[in-house]
């Protein structure tokens, strides 16, 4: 396991990332060899298929979704107060106490998918900076918030779903994604939590103010996410990181969890291999982005939840696909004849 506490500094982040491992290649020749076996038609299960080669790459061996955790990470923004959501930011205590009660969607979906549930506080009291003011986060605010969502990847964990509640945090997570991938606030701002006419003008104001403020830090992908991101967004960012060393696939949820981990495209081209997107969230940020990192969803149901609904919702998915390429019998165990 990583020391949490010896990590938080963006140079040692980008040491950890420079030292990713890629993907075990003999355990993905083995889960093709066993797929060639199993007793159906070549590409029958289409990307279950897929997604069981992946997980058996990821993981390193057989594939399996024994013990998954869905991590929420809550935090508040600054920005809140310039009127950019439809709720205010003690929402985000709230729906946190809401999913410790399990009262949340995400808690039926865990239930559904016989999943670990944890819910991270981050400095709730205490809210990012306005960042059209000046950085959201220090540096080591950022590094901080970053090593503390490394703690969600503990030994056992076989999946890692990471999903957020943050009132504002689409106005931070629209702000990054036009930092990472170019583009203005009305290119990337979406409603969120359903603002509409004049707040929706607003809230891409705001996000075009944070990039003008901040712009001189575009060519460092950590700087972005502390000048313009939040203590949950980092700490998603921080979780991605530590479930790669520890070899652990992760599914993305909706559209502000995966601008968090696209931070880490900007420094490694394949340092989300390890990573599904669960859904493609109705914010229409959400589509252009996948666009942008070449990910394709496992759903597109019109979610716009958060809080992880979409990962935990493609958890059965994810094992359905471990257990067809693992308990199918091959042709050779059924004595069903092959394909000439």
């Amino acid at each position: 396991m990583l020391d949490s506490q010896s990590i938080a500094s963006f140079a040692e982040m980008r040491r950890i990332v420079s030292e990713f491992p890629g993907p075990d290649l003999e355990a993905a020749r083995e889960a093709a060899a066993r797929e060639g076996q199993l007793t159906k038609p070549a590409g029958a299960l289409g990307r279950l298929e897929e997604l069981s080669a992946w997980l058996a790459t990821w993981q390193g061996k057989q594939p399996a979704v024994n013990h998954p955790r869905v991590a929420v990470f809550a935090g508040n923004h600054g920005v809140a107060a310039l009127g950019v959501s439809a709720f205010p930011a003690e929402v985000t205590r709230q729906m946190v106490l809401n999913f410790t009660h399990g009262g949340a969607a995400v808690n039926q979906l865990c239930k559904n998918a016989d999943a670990d549930l944890r819910v991270y506080e981050m400095s709730l009291d205490q809210p990012t900076q306005d960042f059209t003011q000046g950085p959201a986060l220090s540096e080591a605010e950022a590094s901080r918030a970053m090593a503390y969502g490394m703690m969600a990847v503990e030994p056992g964990v076989d999946l890692l779903c990471v999903g957020e509640m943050g009132i504002a945090n689409t106005t931070a997570a629209s702000a990054i994604a036009a930092a990472l991938f170019g583009g203005t606030g009305t290119d990337w701002a979406g409603p969120g939590t359903g603002v509409h006419g004049a707040q929706l003008s607003r809230k891409a104001e705001v996000i075009d103010m944070g990039l003008a403020k901040h712009r001189a830090v575009f060519d460092d992908p950590f700087a972005i996410m502390a000048a313009l991101g939040g203590h949950e967004l980092a700490a998603i960012t921080g979780a991605v990181i530590a479930a790669r060393i520890a070899r652990v696939p992760v599914i993305l949820d909706g559209f502000a969890t995966t601008v968090a981990a696209s931070i880490l495209l900007k420094l490694d081209p394949h340092a989300l291999d390890h990573c599904v997107v669960a859904h493609c969230s109705a914010e229409p940020g959400h589509r252009k982005l996948l666009e942008k990192i070449a990910k394709k969803p496992l759903l597109d149901f019109g979610m716009r939840l958060g809080e992880a609904s979409g990962a935990a919702l493609c958890i059965p998915i994810l094992r359905a696909a471990a257990l067809c390429h693992t308990g199918m019998a091959t042709f050779a165990e059924a004595g069903v004849s092959d394909k000439d």
